[in-house]
């Protein structure tokens, strides 16, 4: 087991370390939460969040917001920035919350940096301690800042939450190696609050594994991207619970085109109940996308702490 693989595995005492606080959103203001990579993925999850307990929100990727803001929200519109990082120091991160300050915007960050770049230009902030072996594929801090940005919309996170997810890990973990077998390309389906983890779920494929893969909110996958399923494909598929019959009908005509469906919270080749807090659905699924990068470049030959043309912290001069 390489270090990646133990910081997946491992990250769950990490969750329950994150102290309650009570850093809430500001009921005037609209939310719009920034981040890069894998940060603006979970953004979205956490945007969804937002909105679905009442705060209007958006992600937007850091660099956009910092140079066209107007073409996201109105320029009178009063904000709220959240910045997501994980070193605290990612060029267009900080450049986001810099420029946001600047212009009279308060900033809540979120990262596992104590003392970073980021913090220095926050109104208000949320930590999390990662794991101490994380490399430059993120994952347990993934986790965390989704975590993190859950609670801070409202939604309860505890250890139901912990239990439930770790819990689904050892579950799909055994079936993994035989679902990947003879498959090269990699598709992420996930609507609402799942969608930015399907995102996320795509990426840590690419950067781990080096392969093929795509995400899409379920039901826009027949319009165009399907005409690429074959034998080849793996399909994760994480079901919403207001849209599930609809997608299990997906889902069985992917498989009707060759594809394996690893179900999570509804049918597929194989399948698994997810359990917890409805609302916590999409962090509880995150574990599984990570392994599974780490199981398909596992099969390739792959290091994933040493990925083609990466670095742990992306800084612009």
């Amino acid at each position: 087991m390489n270090a990646t693989e133990r910081g997946i595995r491992e990250q769950f005492a990490l969750w329950d370390k994150v102290a309650p606080n009570d850093v809430t959103p500001s009921s005037e203001r609209m939310q719009v939460v920034v981040g890069c990579g894998t940060s603006v993925h979970i953004a979205d999850s956490i945007a969804v969040a937002l909105n679905a307990h009442g705060h209007l929100a958006h992600a937007v990727p850091g660099n956009e917001w910092t140079r066209r803001r107007g073409d996201y929200v109105p320029l009178e519109a009063p904000v709220e920035v959240v910045a997501l990082s994980r070193s605290g120091e990612s060029t267009e991160t900080v450049a986001a919350a810099r420029v946001s300050r600047a212009a009279g915007t308060p900033v809540v960050a979120f990262t596992c940096a104590p003392g970073s770049a980021l913090c220095r230009e926050a109104d208000r902030l949320v930590e999390a301690e990662t794991h101490p072996e994380e490399g430059i594929v993120m994952t347990a801090s993934a986790s965390l800042m989704l975590l993190m940005g859950l609670r801070y919309a409202g939604v309860t996170v505890g250890p139901e939450t912990t239990r439930a997810a770790e819990a689904l890990l050892n579950a799909v973990d055994p079936v993994l190696p035989g679902l990947i077998e003879g498959r090269s390309h990699f598709v992420f389906l996930g609507g609402g609050s799942y969608y930015g983890v399907a995102r996320e779920g795509a990426l840590k494929m690419q950067e781990m594994s080096l392969s093929q893969s795509e995400a899409h909110h379920p039901l826009e996958y027949r319009h165009g991207p399907i005409s690429l399923i074959d034998e080849r494909s793996l399909v994760v598929f994480m079901y919403h619970p207001d849209t599930r019959e609809e997608e299990a009908v997906l889902a069985e005509d992917l498989q009707r085109k060759g594809a394996k469906v690893l179900g999570l919270g509804g049918p597929g080749t194989v399948s698994f109940d997810v359990g917890g807090d409805v609302e916590a659905g999409a962090l509880t699924c995150l574990p599984v996308l990570q392994l599974l990068g780490e199981y398909v470049a596992r099969m390739k030959g792959l290091d994933t702490l040493a990925p083609r043309h990466l670095t742990k912290v992306v800084t612009v001069a």
